[in-house]
């Protein structure tokens, strides 16, 4: 409770300690006797009630019953209905105040009453005792609604906190999954055209730099896979992404990626058209020919690669098969190049984003196979 707020609650208590007083002294002009002493100390136990709100109640209740002390009655009561505590205690309490508020003293007085007083009298109780007890009640619904607001601003402020942190982990892996696609992609071809320089070149120096070189790519590979491991954990800042590939560059891919590939795709797929596949089904597609063609170039070199693009049934399918892998060239064994295990594990996730699957797997001949598969709409007739 602040400052202001007490000096307000002890402001409210002295007014009703001094109300209660003066009801009594308006009630008793003389001569007093005891029943005047029991008001004045009903009027003097309010001074304690917000502290022990039903001892108090029980203290204003003999001047309630045999003197006047109605002021004090009703301002304990409501102190009662006020308080945290079970709504029940309040109307019983307002039972008390009504009984004592509508049986006279002393009790043979109510032979002295018409039934039309009576019926007065049963009003008046009813209203004294229900009034404080229902505004006593709604103040402790208006603070228990106040706090229930605040809890659930909290939460919203927490449920909104954790709607973030899901977004930027969402756009943490995406952004693991384009780097790998991406960088491991031309750090494992720079591996490769360094070790065919180095075993091909007749100068020392030039043999030297090119093992440097391929030193330097097979590094980079493992810092790469650091900041996999690290973007897909905590993440990072925001990070601007160059734009991406489509069907259309998958054919400067396969001629680029060092694999003895042919590419099977419908002519209208190879213009850089858009508007007939959207963007991440492209996308998708793209990053399984590549991840699918790194990996046939770093434990399958020289195997004969077959790469299918297909639109049917309104679906995009992609098969990458390769065959067994030949022998292996010295400077062609990738063996040593490290990997993260993420570039599959990337592709599944595009894949159930899009509606659609993935599977990679060995093939009877001793080759393996990655597939996708993912739900486009209807291609047109007319497609160029």
């Amino acid at each position: 409770m602040t400052a202001l707020a007490r000096l307000r609650s002890i402001g409210v208590t002295l007014v009703l300690v001094a109300a209660a007083t003066v009801d009594a002294l308006l009630n008793f002009p003389g001569p007093r006797d005891w029943t005047f002493t029991a008001s004045l100390i009903a009027g003097a136990a309010l001074l304690l009630r917000r502290r022990f709100p039903r001892l108090v109640l029980l203290a204003v209740l003999p001047g309630l019953y045999a003197g006047t002390a109605m002021v004090a009655a009703m301002a304990a009561l409501y102190a009662v209905a006020s308080t945290r505590r079970p709504p029940w205690q309040a109307w019983v309490a307002a039972g008390m105040v009504g009984i004592g508020a509508f049986v006279p003293w002393p009790i043979t007085d109510f032979a002295k009453e018409s039934a039309s007083d009576i019926a007065q009298h049963l009003v008046y109780a009813v209203l004294i005792a229900s009034g404080p007890a229902a505004l006593g009640l709604l103040v402790q619904t208006r603070e228990a609604l106040s706090a229930r607001i605040a809890e659930l601003a909290v939460l919203r402020d927490q449920e909104r906190e954790l709607h973030a942190e899901t977004v930027l982990a969402r756009e943490r892996a995406r952004i693991a999954r384009e780097m790998h696609d991406v960088v491991s992609h031309q750090a494992g071809l720079i591996a490769v055209q360094a070790g065919a320089l180095q075993v091909t070149a007749a100068d020392p120096a030039v043999r030297e730099t090119a093992a440097t070189l391929r030193g330097l790519a097979v590094a980079t590979l493992e810092e790469l896979r650091s900041m996999i491991l690290v973007l897909r954990a905590a993440g990072a800042g925001p990070t601007e992404l160059v734009p991406q590939p489509r069907l259309s560059d998958l054919q400067r891919l396969v001629a680029e990626s060092e694999v003895d590939a042919s590419l099977a795709m419908a002519e209208w797929m190879a213009e850089p058209i858009a508007g007939f596949l959207p963007e991440p089904v492209e996308r998708a597609a793209y990053r399984t020919v590549q991840e699918a063609l790194t990996n046939v170039r770093k434990h399958a070199p020289g195997a004969t690669t077959r790469v299918s693009v297909r639109a049917e049934e309104e679906r995009l399918r992609v098969s990458v098969v390769n065959g067994p892998p030949a022998e292996v060239r010295s400077w062609s064994d990738l063996s040593d190049l490290p990997g993260g295990g993420h570039g599959i594990v990337g592709l599944r996730e595009r894949a159930t984003l899009l509606g659609g699957t993935l599977t990679a797997g060995p093939t009877p001949e001793g080759g393996f196979a990655v597939r996708l598969d993912v739900p486009v709409a209807p291609v047109p007739a007319d497609a160029p």
